[in-house]
């Protein structure tokens, strides 16, 4: 980006939705301490997997549960260095649309709402729409 002072809000933004979904995946890890949890490993995000997916067969919920850790370390590491940005952008927008709207039929209103899930779709779609993308492999490989 020419204008400087949309530099490193726009790589804060980056940094900070990276380091939101990687947070999660250290969760199901077991790589946060018990008190700090959610679930603590695979087999509990499973679960709550399940209970986001009811409508889905048990095979299909525990597939989506794989799939959505896969995407959720792809995608950070992608807005980390700034690869393909604008598509990890709208990547990580799009998956986090599913786990509000998935949140909001399972649980109710409040959960994505303290997940600040809709907020994290909405600053990746932001992010989605910038022109360039400061202190990237996008900048430096942009022709």
């Amino acid at each position: 980006m020419t204008d400087t002072k949309n530099q490193f809000p726009q790589l804060f933004l980056r940094w900070a939705l990276s380091v939101t979904m990687l947070s999660a995946v250290a969760d199901r890890f077991g790589w946060w301490s018990a008190e700090n949890s959610s679930w603590g490993n695979m087999k509990s995000f499973e679960e709550y997997t399940r209970s986001l997916t009811f409508f889905l067969p048990e095979a299909l919920s525990t597939f989506s549960a794989y799939a959505a850790t896969f995407f959720e370390i792809l995608l950070p590491l992608m807005l980390i260095v700034g690869f393909k940005t604008r598509i990890a952008a709208y990547g990580s927008s799009i998956l986090m649309l599913i786990f509000a709207v998935s949140m909001t039929i399972a649980l109710g209103s409040k959960a994505p709402l303290n997940y600040s899930v809709w907020v994290g779709s909405a600053a990746a779609l932001l992010l989605a729409v910038q022109q360039h993308y400061s202190f990237s492999i996008d900048q430096l490989t942009k022709k």
